[in-house]
């Protein structure tokens, strides 16, 4: 077992999460406070600001998102893909969880707490926007973060870097029917060119400019140069975020004042998929006698979502104040606390996951 994982990330400086990723929740927290404020003392600002648009798309936060995403794209290099043979097991035990199996279980989830169990509790006329968000969240996998919850539980660097590129490059072709496969289950109306110019400014594009900037930086400076660059950015694109989510709340204030309880009660299909799809992609892992080091960096893609692409699909499709845009958020809030929880039951379970693998021979 070890010949697998002799190559590990445990480097101090990358095994840690820095200081903005590790209180994402606290300045997640903060932009809710302030957005609702700003929104509820300073309207007219915030107005202005989403009538900023051309084609369904407002300027803004389509700059924000770009700088959320270029940034954490700029990590990935495409030339991994030629690496999936070496661990073609955790590859396929993701690709399932990531695309068969995650889209689907959120969606039911969504239906039984949103469209029923907590139906009363929540405004009737943003429960399928409600849906709609959490199908979003769940659609894409993780790009970025990802490398962190890795590191932090001793992933294969070269299966995390070969997922993610698979993973990014599925994402390009299949977000979009996926997303209006579900919306349309859902009897959700699908405005499809609007959805295809989502993947066009938010997939598309932002792939491009990355992948041609990394090859740039590594042609004419080199992989330290890129390092850098990356570790620069990295706090760029959270405060993107973070803005981003000042202008959401600016617009949900009223409605979350009014109706408190409905963060929490959108946090709870979201919180059962995670764990669900993190335990199913470890279990299916073991069943198929894979590393811990490939198991555990599979469970933690498995689950977690690229809710910066969420978010701006939800404000293009349904606008700044609608609940989809409300939900995604959600997805952003419980982020890093529950999947630093995942990395702690990898972790912590990892003298059981290969007691499994020995007993099967290894």
């Amino acid at each position: 077992m070890s010949a697998q994982c002799e190559v590990t990330a445990k480097q101090a400086a990358e095994s840690e999460l820095g200081f903005f990723e590790r209180y994402l929740t606290v300045w997640v927290f903060l932009c809710i406070v302030a957005g609702i404020a700003f929104g509820h003392w300073l309207p007219a600002p915030f107005q202005q600001l989403g009538q900023m648009e051309i084609a369904q798309v407002n300027l803004p936060v389509a700059l924000l998102i770009w700088l959320m995403i270029i940034p954490m794209l700029l990590k990935i290099d495409f030339h991994a893909l030629s690496h999936v043979k070496e661990h073609w097991r955790g590859v396929g035990v993701t690709l399932f969880i990531n695309w068969a199996v995650k889209p689907f279980s959120m969606a039911l989830l969504a239906w039984l707490f949103i469209r029923g169990l907590f139906a009363d509790w929540l405004p009737a006329e943003q429960i399928d926007s409600y849906i709609a968000g959490l199908i979003l969240l769940a659609a894409a996998p993780c790009t970025a973060m990802v490398f962190v919850w890795s590191n932090l539980s001793d992933g294969e660097p070269h299966f995390t870097l070969t997922q993610v590129a698979l993973n990014d490059t599925i994402m390009v072709f299949a977000f979009a029917p996926i997303v209006g496969l579900l919306l349309g289950i859902s009897a959700i109306t699908v405005p499809w060119d609007t959805l295809f110019l989502s993947v066009i400014l938010y997939i598309v594009i932002p792939v491009v400019v990355a992948q041609a900037w990394r090859r740039w930086i590594l042609r004419t400076s080199g992989e330290k140069a890129l390092e850098q660059t990356q570790k620069t950015l990295g706090p760029v694109s959270l405060v993107a975020l973070l803005v981003t989510l000042v202008l959401l709340f600016g617009f949900q204030g009223e409605q979350i004042l009014s109706q408190p309880l409905i963060i929490l009660l959108i946090a709870v299909p979201i919180l059962i998929q995670v764990y669900f799809n993190s335990g199913l992609a470890y279990w299916l892992n073991r069943q198929f006698g894979v590393a811990h080091c490939v198991a555990a960096p599979s469970a933690l893609i498995g689950a977690s979502n690229f809710f910066e692409l969420a978010v701006a699909t939800a404000i293009v499709l349904f606008g700044f104040d609608s609940g989809a845009a409300l939900a995604t958020v959600v997805g952003v809030l419980i982020e890093v606390p529950v999947m630093l929880s995942v990395v702690r039951i990898v972790n912590n379970t990892k003298g059981w996951y290969e007691s499994g693998l020995t007993s099967r021979g290894g």
